[in-house]
């Protein structure tokens, strides 16, 4: 059976363009992201503001199967370009960041490096030598630069007007626009508001860009 190529490409380092092999498809493989929110405790309300912090990196894991008893070779030829990944390259002074692609829009490719790698030999020959593996592997999210969305916010933000209602304060509008209340004082200074707690219905508020 022919080597399925281009799941796994190393981006630098002594290996730069090396592509791994997988025998054959994963069935599947899981994806996982996951963000970091504070909590921002205001006085008289029921619950806190949540703030964004940063988004995590992001994991996939997957299971790559290997089986080369009819050819009667070792199977660890074709299992050790996967698992030396783990391995620090002598040019980078780290282990290489790598390029999966399988199954990923060609628009968010999915750059990471090795962070784990459990192999198990689960048929041997004669020998004793390892005929059949498995290995599971989670690569890390690895960020090169900004994403297309990331540099999409760079664009600069202009001060917006906004009609006081009944029920606001500087505080909600912060979290609104900021995603902050702790923000707020931005918007009293532009305003030349001396107390905050003190914003009429009608009024009508400069929000300031964030700088």
């Amino acid at each position: 059976m022919e080597l399925k190529k281009g799941f796994i490409k190393v981006l630098n380092g002594c290996k730069i363009g090396k592509e791994i092999d997988f025998l054959y498809y994963p069935p599947e493989y899981s994806m996982d992201k996951s963000n970091t929110f504070s909590e921002t405790s205001i006085p008289g309300l029921e619950s806190p503001y949540l703030q964004f912090v940063k988004g995590n990196a992001g994991t996939v894991t997957l299971e790559a199967f290997y089986d080369t008893y009819e050819k009667g070779e070792d199977v660890r030829t074709l299992t050790d370009p996967l698992t030396n990944l783990l391995q620090i390259d002598p040019v980078l002074h780290a282990p290489p960041p790598l390029l999966f692609t399988w199954g990923l829009h060609a628009k968010e490719p999915f750059f990471c490096v090795l962070e784990k790698a459990t192999r198990r030999f689960t048929l041997f020959n004669s020998d004793g030598i390892p005929v059949r593996a498995r290995i599971n592997i989670t690569l890390k999210e690895f960020k090169p630069g900004l994403t297309i969305r990331e540099r999409e916010r760079q664009s600069p933000e202009k001060s917006k007007i906004h009609t006081v209602r009944q029920g606001d304060s500087l505080w909600s509008l912060s979290y609104r626009e900021y995603g902050n209340p702790s923000l707020w004082r931005s918007i009293a200074d532009r305003n030349r508001i001396e107390d905050p707690r003190c914003i009429e219905p009608g009024t009508e508020l400069i929000i300031p860009p964030m700088e």
